[in-house]
């Protein structure tokens, strides 16, 4: 008789908490819970959802990671400067924007955050950075803008596009603002990922009202993809890097909970859409562990708390065995 150890390489184990960095096809006994645990990799990517914001906004922006996230600003019923950092599985306040303000970007890490632009009673050009703990301002941008593009992290930003209706690029070197090329379709409310040399900006307004354009920037000038989003759309948002990206969410004729990967060539429609369909979201992340939260519905109202989470195809999961 074939043992399981001779299947899989490893043993049954009897464990008084589930193990670290289980094997896919792992298979062990938890004896605190009582109960047995596999670990199985998905099929195809799915989202679940997470605890809520402590603050519904709508218009927020953030960055980081799934397990280690960051929103910042929005608006609820008034400009915010609310500030809640992520664990991957609650949210905690931290010390708010020096700017309260909605329609603002964001990247970076948890603890080395950037927020940029914005919108209070016009558009803005203010420029923060976060240690983890609190923000402190550094110099502006030269198009004062809001609703716009962003990829890149807290000493190597990039912003594009945005609210006046504009194309602009700027890079950001972790003190200063240089302009660069422009989008080659100028554009507000679209999404953005990868890095200031690598970036992808997708979606958005540009006429007709909702674009499926997407634009790919190399460090010194856009190329238009052969890819367009599936679905055309505005108010998205994205996670990941130029050549493996994902979209969710926005506005097109409503509100939508769309899920599209990008390969470097092409988007994909995923049959996977976010559990609460929305726009004006914020989300981080990568195309295996990704994080939407906040936004709005329509009717607006005051914004959106609740949080979920993106688990790409391939990505080994613990599963409990349910016996009857």
């Amino acid at each position: 008789m074939t043992l399981y150890k001779g299947i899989q390489g490893f043993s049954v184990q009897n464990l008084s908490a589930d193990p670290a960095d289980p094997n896919e096809g792992q298979l062990w006994y938890n004896s605190t819970s009582n109960v047995w645990k596999l670990t199985s990799a998905t099929t195809a990517g799915a989202w679940a959802t997470g605890n809520n914001l402590n603050t519904a906004r709508r218009y927020l922006s953030g960055c980081g990671t799934q397990t280690a996230g960051l929103a910042f600003g929005g608006y609820s019923t008034a400009n915010l400067g609310s500030t809640e950092e992520y664990d991957g599985t609650n949210w905690t306040s931290s010390n708010p924007l020096n700017t309260a303000r909605h329609a603002l970007m964001g990247v970076g890490i948890q603890t080395a955050g950037l927020g940029f632009g914005g919108f209070v009673t016009t558009v803005q050009s203010a420029t923060e950075k976060y240690d983890g703990t609190s923000w402190t301002n550094s110099n502006p941008l030269n198009t004062a803008r809001n609703n716009s593009g962003q990829a890149g992290t807290q000493t190597a930003a990039l912003g594009f596009g945005g609210e006046p209706t504009t194309g602009a690029t700027e890079e950001y070197d972790g003190t200063s603002w240089v302009t660069s090329n422009p989008l080659i379709s100028a554009r507000a409310y679209l999404g953005g990922a990868g890095t200031q040399t690598a970036a992808l900006g997708f979606g958005g307004n540009s006429p007709p009202p909702f674009t499926a354009a997407t634009e790919e920037y190399n460090g010194t000038s856009w190329a238009t993809s052969p890819g367009s989003l599936n679905t055309a759309r505005s108010e998205l948002t994205g996670a990941g890097i130029q050549t493996a990206a994902l979209a969710f969410g926005g506005s097109d004729t409503g509100v939508t909970g769309a899920t599209e990967e990008y390969d470097g060539t092409s988007w994909a429609s995923s049959p996977a859409s976010m559990s609460t369909a929305r726009r004006q979201l914020s989300g981080t992340g990568t195309t295996s562990a990704a994080l939407g939260f906040g936004g709005a519905l329509i009717p607006v109202g005051t914004g959106l708390a609740n949080s979920e989470e993106w688990i790409g195809a391939g990505v080994a999961l613990t599963q409990t065995i349910t016996v009857s």
